[in-house]
């Protein structure tokens, strides 16, 4: 009997040692990427994938070897659900498309590619269906990890789809070719939608579709995009953005003239796949789709399947890409010193496409700069989902080497050519209650753009040379540009960063002198201005210990003793005009009114009646502070409660 009890009881032990289940343990961070792992993270189908696999009585290594048995099995197979069924077809065509994209050869570039696009075009398709036509909806898996997934299998497989047509395309044909007939590929019949798009007139194609999650940037702090449906693409046009005109017929060496706005020529688009069908079986059967095409910042969501879904957006990619292909430093540099290839003439880069409904920011940079001093500013101004939806930037872009008066009008005149262009009857939002915000030079300049000359500068250059009759009214008529001004009537605030505004000692010193010295002005601009110092010297020739007359430049300008700055600077501002001031101090220990930010004392940059006032522990380029940034978005945002939509 004890024989019988120890012969049982061994075989307990051994038939547990046959458990077909046993357990373990793993890390969170094991958990979440077994959970959340597939093919697009990890290269291997996802655990969700590989459970639909083993339901039909495949795994992920037969499904490779037999790819068509593995999707045939997986859509015909009725002990799935829908869900089930789709997603894990999505996610095995997208190893499909990978695969075929990898394994292209320069041999045969069209035939790899039409298998790739039909590939991710199956990937996007059998998303798309599970997405909108299963019997849940969206909202009902808003929790799921899969849904998630999916989605990305989507949007990734509508960006490369998409590029790869247009590379296809671009083989084929040149930027200048009339837009491309509906492309065949395959069995699909493609259809395009872009009349929710606007390009750039200047370059109605763009030259290359530049996935936006494939670029990477260095020196802006963050990057802005929007979660949601669609692939984020960059329309890049391989023009340069400081290229001027082309030269006009033959027989005019003269380039024609060429309007001083700019449309951001790297604009953001976000693309959609739309398969023809009103239900799953018409989805699955249909070989006509259409590619839609959206301006992220005026299309924030769309009608699919009637539910409102939010559009993928990324906002910074287009803007990055714009200044690290513009090559604004060295041009900058170039026009400074009068170099070949510098600027002549105002330049205004609309950040985005014209939208009439959105309040402008006109951005003014300082001197030896360009639009790169705002780089991290406007980025975090847009990057403010309200301020977005609100407003529109526009840069200006200037040469910094030519003497305040001469780039007060010639801004000024930019500022109101595009907004004739853009708004002919001036009526509406973008045109009015527009705000400037300047730095350094840029804040002199945006603070003569709301001031009133009133008779001040022209009673002053009479005082040091007289003249009356026929000579005064020629002088007037040739100077009255530079001495006569109004406040623009669209500028209703105003941010004053850094600005020397009655001048500096900085523009003084010995380096600076030097550097004043190796100013040129265009030859443009010199011969106009010296046949306007000629004149002046005849009616008051240095007889009387004063120096020759010289043609001041933009660091003559900024000097604390130059005459134009210190009348200009008691010019009477706009009274409808809110300004703003942000002012850095560099110069720890010392009294705030004696402090100053290495360049520009605190005494020149602060003006009485300001709105507010901020100091900030920083050097002259405050601008980038971070704290100085949220003032400015404090400031936007205020400017929007106070004035609500026109």
């Amino acid at each position: 009997m004890r024989m019988r009890f120890l012969c049982l009881l061994c075989s307990a032990v051994l038939l547990a040692g046959c458990a077909g289940v046993k357990v373990g343990s793993i890390s969170p961070a094991e958990y979440l990427a077994q959970r959340r792992g597939d093919v697009l993270t990890t290269g291997e189908l996802s655990t969700s994938a590989q459970e639909v696999l083993r339901v039909i009585g495949s795994d992920a290594d037969l499904c490779r070897k037999d790819g068509q048995a593995c999707r045939n099995a997986l859509a015909d197979s009725s002990g799935l659900s829908d869900e089930q069924r789709l997603s894990a077809l999505s996610e095995v065509w997208l190893q499909v498309a990978l695969a075929a994209d990898k394994g292209g050869t320069a041999a045969q570039p069209d035939s790899s590619a039409t298998t790739a696009i039909e590939a991710w075009l199956e990937t996007a398709r059998h998303a798309y269906a599970y997405l909108f036509y299963t019997a849940r909806k969206p909202r009902d898996r808003a929790f799921e990890d899969r849904q998630t997934q999916v989605r990305d299998y989507y949007n990734y497989a509508v960006q490369q789809a998409i590029t790869g047509l247009f590379k296809t395309y671009r083989r084929t044909g040149s930027p200048s070719d009339p837009p491309p007939e509906v492309p065949q590929v395959g069995d699909w019949r493609i259809e395009t939608d872009v009349s929710a798009l606007r390009l750039p007139t200047s370059a109605p194609l763009p030259d290359e579709l530049i996935p936006a999650a494939s670029l990477t940037f260095s020196g802006l702090r963050n990057t802005y995009r929007r979660d949601g449906f669609g692939a984020e693409l960059v329309a890049a046009n391989a023009k340069r953005t400081d290229d001027e005109a082309t030269p006009g017929p033959a027989d005019d060496k003269r380039p024609p003239p060429r309007p001083p706005y700019r449309e951001m020529p790297f604009p953001a688009v976000t693309a959609l796949l739309l398969f023809d069908g009103a239900n799953l079986d018409e989805i699955l059967r249909t070989h006509t789709l259409r590619i839609a095409a959206y301006d992220p910042y005026r299309t924030a969501n769309v009608q699919l399947a009637g539910q409102e879904v939010p559009l993928a957006a990324n906002f910074t990619s287009g803007y990055g890409l714009w200044l690290a292909r513009s090559d604004f430093a060295l041009q900058a540099l170039r026009s400074l010193f009068g170099g070949r290839d510098g600027l002549t003439q105002p330049r205004i880069y609309l950040m985005q496409p014209y939208d009439p409904n959105r309040r402008t920011v006109i951005m003014l940079h300082g001197l030896a700069s360009s639009p790169e001093a705002w780089i991290n500013v406007a980025n975090e101004v847009l990057g403010d989902e309200t301020l977005r939806r609100r407003y529109q930037i526009w840069q200006v872009y200037y040469p910094t080497n030519a003497p305040l008066p001469i780039n007060n009008f010639a801004i000024r005149e930019a500022v109101t050519q595009t907004l004739a262009h853009f708004d002919p009857t001036g009526k509406a939002e973008a045109s009015n209650n527009i705000t400037l915000i300047g730095h350094s030079m840029g804040g002199v300049l945006s603070r003569l753009m709301v001031s009133s000359s009133e008779d001040k500068l022209w009673e002053a250059l009479l005082a040091s040379y007289p003249m009356q009759g026929a000579q005064q009214q020629r002088m007037e008529e040739k100077l009255a540009p530079y001495l006569r001004f109004e406040p623009l009537p669209q500028v209703s605030d105003a941010i004053f960063i850094a600005s020397p505004h009655r001048g500096t000692d900085f523009a003084n010193n010995r380096v600076s002198r030097w550097v004043a010295n190796l100013i040129t002005l265009p030859v443009a601009m010199l011969g106009q201005l010296s046949d306007i110092s000629r004149e002046l010297i005849r009616i008051a020739p240095s007889t009387q210990g004063q120096e020759p007359l010289r043609i001041p430049n933009s660091i003559d300008n900024l000097s604390d003793r130059d005459p134009f700055v210190r009348l200009s600077s008691g010019l009477p501002m706009n009274p409808r005009v809110r300004f703003h001031s942000i002012i850095g101090n560099d110069t720890p220990g010392v009294a705030q009114a004696l402090s100053s930010d290495g360049i520009v004392p605190y005494a020149s940059s602060h003006l009485d009646g300001a709105a507010s006032e901020l100091v900030i522990p920083s050097a002259h380029s405050v601008q980038e502070n971070p704290l100085a940034i949220l003032e400015i978005r404090r400031i936007l945002r205020e400017q929007l409660r106070s004035q609500p939509p026109r």
